[in-house]
Parts: structure tokens; C-alpha cells; sequence
């Protein structure tokens, strides 16, 4: 088996040490958020902003990945974003938290987001041959659903107990390290002529694959954020648990996601792309309308690591289809435009959410999401499926 290069082993811990901060942050966002505000709409407001930026600065982040060196670019977003959130602790210490600040400084680091994951994003293929991206890919999101989601989150909902300060202490931390040791890979070097953002769009506008897939993403993330966004709500005041089993239901969730990462390419070598994706979205459909009835946090945790595993296979060849269809100096743009598609409803997603979660009950945006999802899916196939038995073979 060939061997990943050392510099995408950098990236890789990288990813793993930023991403263990940010599980730690996701978990410890909304429960701050509960003690400003027990109304869903305003916990689905902050997280309604941390994904707002992906609609209003995908485009601009694309011709700024594009054009300068994506090393720099990532290190320096990292080091903005340990200072964000280590002014959010010192505002926390200090009792000066409300929902507006935590609406502003969520939407702050969201925006260095869109800058750092596309440019990471963007550089895998520089530092990975062709036939390793499935692999490297699927290394990705292994290093970040176990930082994210399997880690992070148990070890946020413990330090939120401990102290309100802790996990964005130990999130700034994260920032900083991985900033390190993203300076040390290999600079690319910027263009010097000048990008033009349509150019991203004109290119996914003509690619019939890459824009069914952009458009089809941008449904499932907004059903996505219309279930998820008042999560804590329906974990808290619904099945009546504490902040710690939050945490760990997240955790939970996330081994489904980790056992995806690693047999993806097993997995696809032996379904093929196609049958993979569909696979995916037609389960995850099935899901989403069976965690509005869960019973329990077991039920639920269950169908969350299933959602997990399935929305890994998504990721891994979505991405690897991106890798291989988009030219590499056209890659930034391209991403930034799939991903102000694919994202940008995220926040939409999130206000539905709440909105409907207030009127109608915690319980009843899953189903809603569930059954938007698997209406999607039909409406794709005639677009899906021959564009994907066309496309380039790997």
C-alpha cells in the first residue's frame, strides 16, 4: 500500500488537533446558549449565524484561496480564530455574555470557516497524488468526525461543567497549535494574475454532475440544520437529560462516521460512487424521520451514527469527485461556489428549525427534514444518475 506524502500527515494532525477544539466548541456553544435563552428561536439564531457565512462569503473566499498562498492563508485564519474565541472566554469570566454577542462572535468564526476549509480542502490534491484521494480524503474526515463529534463533544459538555470558561480556553488552544503546524507545510505560492470569481461559477454552471450534487448538498444541509439546530432543546427539555449526555450523544453519533472514514474506499471500490451516494441520501431521508420518534437517547444516538456513516460517504466522494472533475487552478472557486450552494441555506435551515420547533414541538422538525430529504432525492434521480455513470472513472 503506497504511502500518504509527510506533508499531508501535517495537514492531517492539523485537521485532527483543530477539529478536537472545534467538538469541543460544539458542544459548549448551544449550552451557553441555553443558559442566555430557553426559547428555540434564539438558540437556533446562534446557530443560524455560525453558517450565515457561508452564504454571504463562499464566493469571495474561493478567488482569495485561488489567488494566494493556501498555507498562509490557513494558518493565519487559525490564529484569527484562537483570538475570537479567546476574547468569547474572557467575555464569559467576565458575565458579559447575551445572545446578540454570542449571535456576533458565532458568526465570526464562522467566516474564518468558509476561508480555512476551503482552502484545506483545496490543497489536499497539491499534496496527494491522484490515486491516494479516496484514501487522504477519507483520512480527512476520520481526523475530523473523531475531533468534532467523537472527542471533542464529551470532553466540552465535562469542561462546561467544570468552569463555563473552560472549552473556549482549550478551543483557542487548539487554534494556536494547529496554526503551527500549518505553517510548516509547503507554501504553494499565489497567482499573480488576477482571478475572477465568475470564473468558478461559469465552470459549475456547465458541469451537469457537480451541479446536481451542489444543489442536491444544499437541500440535505438545510434539512440538516432545520432538525438539528434545536438539538440541545430536544436532548435537555424533551427526553430530560443533563449537558454531560449531550456531549456524549454526539459522541455516540460519531462512530458511525469514524467507521465511514475508514472503509469508505472499500466501501465504494465494491458499490461504485453511484450506488454509494444513493445509498447515502436515501438512508439518511429514513433516518432524520425516525429521530423525531426517538423514545430514547439510545434510539436516537443509534440513528445519529448511522447518519454519521452514511453522510462520510457522502463527503468522501463528493469531495473525490471535485478532486478529480475541477481543474487545480479553477479548485478554489469551484468549491467555494459548490459550497455557497451546498451551505448556503444552512442558516435558513436553522431560523426553519426553530420556528418550527417553537410552534409545532421540539419533535417535529426531524420528520419534516426526513421527508424533505427523501422528496429531493426522487426529484434528482433523472439528473443524478446519468451524469454520475459519466462522469471521469477513478
Amino acid at each position: 500500500m503506497r504511502t500518504l506524502p509527510r506533508a499531508y500527515r501535517r495537514l492531517w494532525w492539523a485537521t485532527g488537533i483543530d477539529s478536537l477544539g472545534n467538538g469541543v466548541f460544539t458542544a459548549a456553544l448551544p449550552l451557553l446558549a441555553v443558559t442566555v435563552s430557553h426559547d428555540a428561536r434564539a438558540v437556533a439564531l446562534v446557530s443560524a449565524a455560525t453558517y450565515l457565512p457561508w452564504l454571504l462569503l463562499s464566493l469571495t473566499a474561493g478567488s482569495v484561496v485561488d489567488r494566494v498562498d493556501r498555507t498562509t492563508l490557513m494558518w493565519r485564519t487559525q490564529a484569527l480564530q484562537a483570538l475570537i474565541v479567546g476574547v468569547l472566554a474572557v467575555l464569559v469570566a467576565a458575565g458579559m455574555i447575551t445572545a446578540p454577542v454570542l449571535v456576533l462572535l458565532a458568526f465570526a468564526l464562522g467566516a474564518c470557516d468558509v476561508f480555512y476549509d476551503n482552502a484545506a480542502q483545496t490543497a489536499v490534491p497539491d499534496l496527494v497524488p491522484k490515486g491516494l484521494l479516496h484514501r487522504a480524503n477519507g483520512g480527512q474526515q476520520v481526523a475530523m468526525i473523531v475531533g468534532r463529534q467523537f472527542l471533542g463533544p464529551p470532553l466540552g459538555s465535562l469542561f462546561f461543567a467544570l468552569a463555563w470558561t473552560l472549552p473556549f480556553a482549550v478551543d483557542a488552544a487548539s487554534f494556536v497549535l494547529a496554526a503551527v503546524l500549518l505553517a510548516k507545510l509547503p507554501r504553494r505560492g499565489g497567482r499573480a494574475e488576477s482571478v475572477k470569481v465568475l470564473d468558478g461559477v461559469r465552470w459549475l454552471r456547465r458541469h451537469r454532475l457537480l451541479r446536481a450534487l451542489a444543489l442536491l448538498l444544499g437541500i440535505n444541509t438545510f434539512c440538516g440544520q432545520l432538525g438539528n439546530a434545536t438539538l440541545v432543546l430536544f436532548v435537555t427539555d424533551v427526553l430530560d437529560l443533563g449537558a454531560g449526555v449531550f456531549g456524549l450523544l454526539l459522541a455516540g453519533a460519531a462512530i458511525g462516521g469514524v467507521v465511514g472514514g475508514v472503509v469508505i474506499a472499500r466501501l465504494v471500490a465494491w458499490l461504485g460512487d453511484l450506488r454509494a451516494l444513493l445509498v447515502s441520501l436515501a438512508v439518511n431521508a429514513a433516518v432524520f424521520v425516525g429521530m423525531g420518534f426517538s423514545p430514547n437517547v439510545v434510539v436516537l444516538g443509534g440513528l445519529f451514527a448511522v447518519s454519521s456513516f452514511v453522510t462520510t460517504i457522502w463527503n468522501v466522494v463528493t469531495v473525490g469527485v471535485r478532486h478529480q472533475e475541477v481543474p487545480s487552478a479553477l479548485l478554489g472557486r469551484v468549491n467555494s461556489v459548490y459550497r455557497l450552494l451546498g451551505w448556503g441555506l444552512m442558516p435558513l435551515g436553522a431560523l426553519a428549525g426553530g420556528l418550527l420547533a417553537h410552534r409545532f414541538g421540539l419533535r417535529v422538525p426531524y420528520p419534516v427534514a426526513g421527508v424533505v430529504r427523501g422528496l429531493a432525492l426522487l426529484a434528482a434521480l433523472p439528473v443524478l444518475v446519468p451524469a454520475m455513470r459519466g462522469a471521469t472513472p477513478r
